[in-house]
């Protein structure tokens, strides 16, 4: 592959994939994944995990699958909460002055204690 045929991304495959809501389905995205993460180490069945969350497993295993437009973002950080997550909405000043604000999602490492 020669170097004109590649093309660096953004740091949101969906905005590079030219979605028009790209920041809401990334955000979307790493929750999904997060609600994934925590059904896989709680060894948690689509069945299960959809008893905690109160949809069906085809409806688990869609979302689980990158089906989840449906869902809005209020309703996934609803989830995470079934799974005694908390989930903190942080609101700052951007660096600089010239550039739109950024929407972020973070996760913070398990305690080990």
């Amino acid at each position: 592959m020669t170097a004109e045929n590649v093309k660096t991304g953004s740091r949101n495959v969906f905005a590079d994939m030219r979605y028009a809501d790209a920041g809401a389905h990334q955000i979307k995205a790493r929750i999904v994944s997060e609600l994934e993460d925590i059904v896989a180490s709680r060894k948690l069945t689509q069945s299960a995990a959809g008893k905690v969350l109160g949809i069906s497993q085809p409806e688990v295993s869609r979302m689980f699958n990158g089906h989840f437009r449906e869902y809005s973002i209020e309703r996934l950080m609803g989830f995470l909460t079934l799974f005694n997550r908390d989930v903190e909405i942080v609101v700052r000043r951007h660096p600089s002055d010239d550039e739109l604000g950024t929407v972020t999602f973070k996760t913070m490492p398990e305690a080990t204690a």
